[in-house]
């Protein structure tokens, strides 16, 4: 019930979302650096990054296929495959015009596998938070069920003394009342009520 209360400050909460855009573009500024130093039209070049391309495409294949295959490990080869066919594109390519084009499209595409990731996430969040708040509810619930049985426990024992203090208070006031005979009342066929005094 003590929970701590932890504000995120903002910045924690956009930079998961601008993280698909920041990877985009940090692999497009690269690129062009390397395009200003020489990779422009370089066969070379080219070929290099195809190969680390098809490389880490075929590493994501293995990955995935069979019973042992790791979705995490598939999802980053075939995400630095992309990464590399896309900087190898941006940098073999003169002008601005087609890297623009790659860096939306990879953007776009970027986002629209994050959001699948966000809204699993999301949904295992509220999942959780369900959870917790059922377990709650009904620890709460047992909680006052309890409190309600101790406290009728303790209203039943005090009606008890109260009951026991009530019959004692009347046996000593019977008991001093004038011309009072114990054996008179046995004998018109009342109960016996015990009494502390000696006959």
């Amino acid at each position: 019930m003590n929970e701590q209360i932890v504000a995120r400050h903002w910045l924690a909460l956009i930079t998961p979302k601008a993280a698909p855009a920041l990877a985009t573009s940090t692999v497009l500024i690269l690129a062009r650096i390397w395009n200003a130093n020489g990779a422009e039209h370089s066969i070379g070049n080219a070929v290099l990054m195809t190969v680390l391309s098809l490389a880490a495409a075929a590493a994501g294949a293995c990955a995935s296929i069979g019973r042992a295959g790791d979705p995490v490990i598939a999802g980053t080869a075939f995400a630095a495959s992309g990464a590399l066919a896309f900087a190898g594109v941006a940098g073999y390519a003169d002008g601005l015009p087609l890297p623009l084009l790659l860096w939306s499209v990879a953007t776009a595409g970027a986002y629209g596998l994050a959001a699948r990731y966000w809204r699993r996430d999301r949904r295992d969040a509220v999942a959780y938070e369900r959870h917790v708040s059922d377990r709650r509810e009904e620890r709460a619930h047992i909680e006052r069920v309890e409190t309600i049985r101790g406290t009728t426990q303790i209203e039943v024992a005090r009606t008890g003394a109260a009951y026991a203090d009530s019959l004692a208070q009347a046996l000593t006031a019977r008991a001093m009342l004038p011309g009072f005979d114990r054996r008179v009342l046995e004998a018109a066929g009342l109960p016996e009520l015990p009494t502390t005094e000696s006959e």
